[in-house]
């Protein structure tokens, strides 16, 4: 009251530690950031915008929370994924899953696109 300033405090939800399960077994907490970046560079020169990716990660993650889970599989949350990208842009959902499902050769290119 001295100082005549004003402080303000911010308050959000805590959420519990969640783990992410990966293909080789082992745990790792749940980094919305890295799952941000992940689609980020999907998106990469394609026409959406900062808001929409947010919305993307956002809905993502509520939805592995929804579960209601300690711990998720990474093949779950790739799958979330791919679902949301496929229905928004095929040029970023081929982007993602030439990554997420380890693309060797064109073939694998070929045969995602007659998916799409």
């Amino acid at each position: 009251m001295k100082c005549k300033k004003r402080f303000t405090t911010y308050e959000k939800i805590e959420r519990s530690d969640l783990y992410v399960i990966k293909k080789d077994g082992r745990r790792e907490i749940f980094d919305r950031n890295k799952l941000e970046r992940g689609i980020d560079k999907a998106f990469e020169k394609r026409p959406i915008s900062k808001e929409q990716i947010q919305k993307m990660v956002n809905d993502i993650e509520e939805q592995i929370r929804k579960k209601g889970k300690r711990e998720i599989k990474s093949s779950i949350i790739g799958d979330l994924v791919i679902k949301k990208l496929k229905k928004i842009d095929k040029v970023a959902y081929i982007r993602f899953a030439s990554v997420y499902h380890d693309f060797e050769d064109v073939r694998d290119f070929k045969l995602v696109m007659k998916q799409v």
